[in-house]
């Protein structure tokens, strides 16, 4: 984009959210160009755009913008996306464009191209007056309204402040503050709160910098990580992080890049079901594949570190279904995963959903205890699907399986599945 230069997509700007993102080709576009797009539409009478997305490869999850907060941690986007995405962000006090205001970095660009922006028709100018009057009481800064002398559309470019000074000399306190007990990063099933969180000003406070340019920031550890916490793993924060890219990048390398017969070129959409700093992800990053890194809701809250990194990530709880059509995902990796939530939910339910997101031909890698391996192998081999690889040592185990084509011929009725 080459109104706003300071966007500098792919280097200062790689993780994006796109809002209403119709079947995601912004997301498409930019993905050559090194940045990373989580595109969201919901299902409305345009039908599976997500789906469509998905089929083309590109980064896309069945979501909508209504009374809860969107499965993000606070401050993570380096830009938010909307064209043409029919968001009424003026309502209800702001309500959703402050939720993007929770997700967005300081210093993070919102850019919005609609009708509001370029057309003089009455309802337009109304939306456009009151959104000018919010933005403006958001402290957002107005960059630029540009517009494209060929189809005629316009688009306006705002940037969050790097600092509270702007809110605390606003002469009214609306949109309010958020109160200090309000945590920006809760948002597993929290209702919307029509406030701003305040910006991170302390230097050892996530949000205060912006992260290294892409794609330096992969590898360094956040500023924010210090050594006096201790990580998932046990070691101090910095040294867990370090130790996992370690681990990954050596398992990626001599076990999954060639010692299980994956036929790589045929992977794009892979999803990390258990991902912790993102390291299986991070290992990656030289293969033309993106991974959708979930978060358990009953884990450390890692999130953030993730997005860090530059990749990019979602909450969830395996004990429900994911935000996504069936037969989406070429490739799933569990890292003890199962054995986990084994204790929680029932096991075949989730092996139900797991062959409900994987492509037939997909692969599963899981890693796990062995006694979780023996049970996984069982059930998939019940769903008729190949056995490519399984290995065991010190009763650790790995699991390599192909999703077939087979379905059952017979109709049975599954209690657990409607209960």
């Amino acid at each position: 984009m080459q109104s706003v230069p300071d966007v500098a997509w792919g280097k200062r700007t790689r993780v994006v959210l796109d809002v209403g993102c119709g079947v995601a080709s912004f997301g498409g576009f930019l993905f050559d160009r090194g940045v990373l797009s989580m595109s969201f539409a919901p299902k409305d009478e345009h039908e599976a755009q997500v789906q469509f997305a998905l089929e083309r490869g590109i980064p896309a999850i069945s979501a909508v913008m209504g009374t809860e907060r969107l499965p993000f941690p606070g401050i993570v986007f380096d830009a938010v996306h909307c064209a043409r995405c029919r968001v009424p962000w003026h309502i209800e006090g702001g309500k959703l464009l402050l939720e993007l205001n929770r997700v967005l970095r300081p210093g993070g660009f919102f850019i919005w191209s609609a009708t509001p922006v370029y057309q003089k028709l009455p309802e337009d100018v109304e939306i456009w007056n009151a959104m000018s009057q919010l933005i403006k009481a958001m402290c957002w800064e107005l960059v630029s309204i540009s517009k494209d002398t060929i189809n005629k559309v316009g688009i306006a470019v705002y940037r969050k402040p790097t600092s509270n000074e702007c809110y605390e000399k606003r002469s009214q306190q609306q949109p309010p503050v958020c109160s200090g007990s309000d945590d920006p990063n809760a948002a597993w099933h929290v209702p919307l709160q029509a406030c701003m969180h305040k910006v991170p000003e302390e230097s050892l406070e996530r949000g205060s910098q912006w992260p290294e340019q892409w794609p330096a920031r992969l590898e360094k550890t956040p500023y924010w990580l210090l050594s006096s916490q201790v990580g998932v793993y046990g070691k101090s924060a910095p040294e867990d992080f370090t130790a996992d890219y370690e681990h990954w990048k050596r398992v990626v390398s001599k076990s999954y890049l060639n010692g299980m017969g994956i036929n790589w070129s045929t992977v794009r959409n892979v999803m990390d079901m258990r991902s912790v700093y993102g390291g299986f992800a991070a290992a990656m990053k030289d293969i033309s594949v993106w991974v959708m890194n979930v978060i358990s809701i009953d884990s450390p809250d890692t999130l953030p570190i993730i997005y860090e990194r530059g990749l990019f990530g979602i909450y969830h709880d395996w004990c429900e279904s994911f935000s996504t059509y069936p037969r989406t995902y070429d490739l799933l990796h569990a890292d003890h995963l199962f054995s986990k939530i084994k204790k929680r939910c029932n096991l075949v339910a989730v092996v139900a959903e797991v062959d409900r997101i994987l492509r037939p031909e997909g692969k599963l890698i899981v890693r796990d205890d062995v006694e979780t391996i023996n049970e996984l192998e069982s059930m998939v081999k019940g769903m008729q699907w190949e056995v490519r690889m399984t290995y065991s040592k010190d009763k650790e185990g790995l699991l390599c399986v192909e999703k077939s084509m087979w379905r059952p011929k017979e109709l049975e009725t599954i209690k657990y599945a409607i209960a």
